[in-house]
């Protein structure tokens, strides 16, 4: 098997100062491609900034032989977002990669999270998808040419105590990927979401150190590497961590056609619930919304055929 290499690549890797995206960054860069730090430098509740964490990195690429420039701006900040894309425009060229892994976290059981906690997640962690994807998208179209890896967590794709906020911003991306591995397809753009399980200042105090010590930054990094390589898949979400890697899908059963005018009703739905939930019948995953409809429009057609 081949090295995967990244050489004439130019990527970019947000909340790259420091954990996961130190790692991305870093391993990125070993492999050949010219990186942008991006990193606002504030504590993990989103407050403060300094570059500091950035122009560390800068140094560490710098000192393997690497190219690499830091950026300040705040992935929420649409100027800083265009002020980083048309830097690296400026100086490189083109833009190959983005992985959009800065994030922070506002913590609270929901009857006492503020809607500022929301929209400071939302923020930085939807929107701060959004925006360098977004301002990159015709530049990668026009070069036939885009990886992008998106960031989402296990708390987004099951849920976990005390983050509605997060989770909602963290599946919020896996719907944006969605889309977007639609819309890029013809134009070899491809777009995935890592789910990573690490020990970053994000989870310190949330586990054990034996758990901790297991669950390295860097051991997510690999299967980023595979998501943003030439022949990286599209639409996939790769769960990593500790060394073990899997693929979250997002199934539905086949389902079962109720009834049409005065048989479709509350108790009818209930009478076939047991069908409805069949987990024997689970379908392969769907590519788009539209073959979500053909499953519910094939139930109703078997239906009628009786």
């Amino acid at each position: 098997m081949s090295d995967i290499r990244f050489d004439d690549r130019v990527a970019i890797v947000t909340g790259a100062g420091g954990g996961i995206g130190r790692c991305h960054a870093l391993e990125l860069a070993r492999r050949g491609a010219k990186v942008v730090i991006n990193d606002l430098g504030g504590s993990m509740d989103g407050t403060g900034g300094n570059s500091a964490a950035a122009e560390a990195v800068v140094k560490e690429i710098e000192a393997m032989g690497g190219e690499a420039f830091a950026n300040g701006s705040s992935v929420a900040d649409e100027a800083g977002v265009q002020k980083m894309i048309n830097d690296t425009m400026e100086k490189w060229g083109r833009i190959d990669i983005i992985v959009a892994n800065a994030g922070i976290l506002r913590d609270k059981s929901f009857g006492k999270m503020t809607v500022q906690d929301i929209d400071l997640v939302l923020a930085v962690h939807l929107r701060g998808t959004f925006l360098p994807v977004h301002a990159a998208w015709n530049i990668m179209r026009d070069q036939n040419y885009g990886r992008i890896v998106v960031t989402t967590s296990s708390t987004g794709l099951y849920g976990n105590f005390g983050q509605a906020n997060y989770g909602a911003a963290k599946l919020g991306v896996v719907g944006m990927m969605n889309t977007l591995k639609i819309e890029g397809a013809k134009n070899n753009i491809r777009i995935n979401a890592v789910c990573p399980i690490a020990a970053t200042r994000m989870t310190e105090g949330l586990m054990s150190e034996e758990a901790l010590a297991q669950l390295k930054p860097e051991y997510v990094t690999p299967g980023v590497m595979n998501l943003v390589k030439d022949d990286a898949p599209t639409g996939m979400i790769l769960s990593a961590g500790a060394g073990a890697f899997s693929m979250a899908r997002i199934v539905e059963t086949e389902g079962v056609f109720v009834g049409h005018g005065d048989a479709l009703t509350a108790e009818a739905v209930a009478a076939k619930w047991d069908q409805i939930t069949d987990v024997s019948t689970t379908k392969p995953a769907f590519k788009s919304g539209g073959e979500h409809g053909q499953n519910i429009f094939m139930a109703v057609a078997e239906a009628m055929k009786a």
